[in-house]
């Protein structure tokens, strides 16, 4: 009978994507009303002759545009994440993609709201677009700025939970020891606790941003690295680069599926399937009948 006392990260991985659309969504539902009873104090304050339907129908179609563009930026600031030694080179990307966001916002909001007030038989005017898309756009890069922050600090508590790992290198102290060019064990780093990873265990490593995640029995480990990097620290006779983003244990593989657009899958032991490019399906294979 298995008695292993399951880790946080272990207990919370299976409620993970639902606990991430739970707090986008009710995060929306809390702007939208919260907005909407500001904006209606503000009117009623005001005596102006608004529908009650009218501001409702602004702040929920805002809302559900921001809801609707989540994945989006999710996306982005995977592709370009923010890390204290290259924000600087990752910021004109971002600054780029939030006046894309903006865009996608306000035209997503438009369309909900042309919808909303057809079925009252009402036409919705925006304005002038030019000054209307800057004037949403010095809001939404706010909001765009805001999500962005709370998706790397969430990512920074699951490196946490989930451990982080590093190449085992020459002592603080002591007499010099050789360089460690092809690192048998990688330290874990895990909830205040440190242990040993052993390389012949990586089943495949899969670059994230400037971190390299590294699969052992079914968990990720961040390595602070470049793929090219960690790649150059690997034994070639094990460790196979299969794509730009992945590398894999050839001891790990199970099968070669080749797919009619020269590419290929390949198909781990424990289930996972990584791509192969074109690029780099003929080494694969030449390693593979090698070993």
């Amino acid at each position: 009978m298995d008695t292993a006392v399951k880790t946080p990260w272990e207990r919370y991985r299976p409620w993970r994507r639902w606990v991430e659309t739970g707090f986008w969504v009710s995060i929306t539902l809390f702007n939208a009303v919260a907005n909407s009873v500001t904006v209606l104090m503000d009117l009623r304050a005001l005596n102006t002759d608004v529908s009650i339907w009218e501001p409702l129908a602004w702040e929920w179609s805002s809302s559900l545009a921001w809801l609707a563009l989540v994945p989006l930026v999710v996306w982005t600031s995977r592709r370009f994440p923010f890390h204290w030694d290259t924000w600087h080179r990752q910021l004109p990307w971002h600054l780029l993609a939030s006046v894309i966001v903006s865009l996608l916002h306000v035209l997503g909001m438009v369309l909900l709201r042309e919808l909303v007030y057809a079925s009252q038989g009402r036409e919705y005017d925006f304005g002038p677009w030019a000054s209307g898309l800057g004037y949403e756009y010095l809001k939404d890069v706010r909001t765009y700025a805001a999500m962005v922050t709370v998706i790397e600090l969430y990512r920074l508590v699951l490196r946490r939970m989930q451990g982080e790992a590093s190449m085992l290198g020459e002592p603080d102290v002591g007499p010099p020891v050789d360089a460690v060019d092809r690192p048998e064990r990688f330290l874990v780093r895990k909830l205040g606790r440190e242990f040993l990873v052993a390389a012949a265990d990586i089943e495949w490593l899969q670059a994230s941003g400037n971190y390299v995640n590294l699969r052992v029995r079914g968990r990720d480990y961040p390595l602070r690295s470049t793929i090219s990097g960690i790649e150059a620290r690997l034994d070639p006779a094990q460790f196979v680069r299969v794509h730009r983003s992945w590398i894999v244990n050839l001891d790990q593989v199970e099968s070669i599926e080749p797919l009619d657009s020269g590419e290929a899958r390949v198909r781990m032991r424990s289930g996972d399937i990584v791509p192969c490019s074109r690029r780099y399906r003929e080494d694969l294979r030449a390693v593979a009948r090698h070993s």
